[in-house]
């Protein structure tokens, strides 16, 4: 038997054998056969392919899946705002000559924040006040006659027909009178209304109008947040309405300073928002909690008050990877201990693990560590295993 060994391995002892065989039975001299089987073995040689190595076995750690309940936070943008916010506008309509009252200026009640052009109130309650003393003085001269005519009366002089008429005239003069003095107090009122006072101190939140402008009857002119309670105020999904209801206590961050205070779910809105499709929720902050006005905040809902939170599959960010726009995993087959690719949803994250909506099941094992150096099919060994 020959065996020819080469940089890729051994030939086949029985091809050689052939090869030799063949050239030595040629007719030519015995020394040139030698020569010629030898080359063309050699030439077989270089030209053999070795076999391929074995796939090495690569250890993989692995984590064996289970839903759990979620156990973070939900977290919410939230904005401050005064429990009593007041939308401050005339009584009376007219043109905005002053506008005393500035964006974020603090004021006190009764302070004067605008005022409209009161010229034609004016003029109109001098006239009221004509008119109230024309009828004073027609109710004095109705009184006066019934006075007279009821002397005249007693002494048979005029009938009782001509004394009712006089009693007549003295009731419409009253009346009328009566009349002037109620428009003389309702235009001495407008008068008085071309004045915008602050019903209470706080802050001007928000400014409607200029000087110079014409306003219209209450159309706003500047909004005035209330000294008080202050309420911290933001939107919630449909599906996380059932875990906020009245009396839920949540978690607000101030960031302005990282400050964090808690707040009592005080309100939550009976209807959706008509464009957004979002509920508005209001919880009260503590009364010895001070933040500013319109500043950012954000409200976590502790994850102990989450209702209707389904268990989910959680994994580590490391088992994951993205393929073709897709997103799976390397799923371990125990019988075969090979891997093979599953494709998967994940739907949010939970710290450092992302939660799986979709694509595996209670008991799956997920390579955990080392999945870029994978591929479908391969064999692995479990790290750490015993052997």
């Amino acid at each position: 038997m020959y065996a020819v060994k080469t940089n890729l391995g051994y030939i086949n002892n029985q091809l050689v054998i052939n090869i030799f065989e063949n050239f030595m039975a040629l007719n030519i001299p015995s020394v040139s056969r030698l020569s010629l089987a030898l080359t063309a073995l050699a030439v077989l040689a270089a030209c053999s392919k070795a076999p391929p190595a074995p796939e090495p076995v690569r250890a993989v750690k692995v984590l064996t899946v289970g839903a759990t309940a979620a156990s973070f936070d939900l977290e919410f943008s939230g904005e401050v705002r005064a429990r009593v916010e007041s939308i401050l506008g005339f009584r009376v309509g007219g043109k905005l000559i002053a506008r005393q009252a500035e964006l974020g200026q603090r004021v006190k009640a009764g302070q004067l924040l605008a005022q409209i052009d009161p010229q034609d109130y004016r003029v109109a309650a001098e006239a009221a006040a004509a008119q109230l003393i024309a009828a004073q003085s027609n109710r004095d001269v109705a009184a006066a006659d019934l006075k007279r005519y009821q002397g005249l009366f007693d002494q048979g002089f005029i009938s009782a027909a001509e004394l009712e008429r006089r009693q007549a005239n003295d009731k419409a003069a009253h009346a009328q009178w009566r009349q002037a003095q109620a428009q003389n107090t309702v235009q001495g009122n407008q008068s008085n209304y071309t004045h915008l006072l602050a019903d209470g101190a706080g802050v001007i939140t928000s400014i409607e109008a200029a000087a110079g402008q014409v306003v219209a009857a209450v159309q706003p002119v500047v909004r005035l947040a209330l000294d008080g309670p202050r309420d911290v105020v933001f939107s919630v999904s449909e599906d996380k309405l059932a875990s906020l209801k009245t009396g839920v206590v949540v978690d607000v961050r101030q960031w302005t300073d990282g400050k964090t205070l808690e707040a009592k779910v005080r309100d939550v809105s009976a209807s959706a928002d008509a464009i957004t499709r979002t509920f508005i929720v209001k919880a009260a902050l503590p009364k010895e909690a001070d933040p500013v006005l319109g500043s950012t905040v954000t409200v976590s809902l502790r994850a102990a008050n989450l209702k209707g939170e389904t268990p989910r599959i959680k994994l580590p960010t490391s088992a994951l990877r993205t393929e073709a726009g897709a997103t799976s995993v390397w799923v371990l087959d125990p019988a075969t201990m090979t891997v093979k690719a599953q494709s998967i949803q994940v739907t949010t994250a939970d710290g450092n693990d992302a939660v799986v909506n979709s694509g595996l099941q209670n008991g799956d094992q997920v390579v955990v560590s080392g999945v870029h150096v994978l591929t479908a099919g391969q064999k692995v060994s479990i790290f750490g295993a015993a052997k």
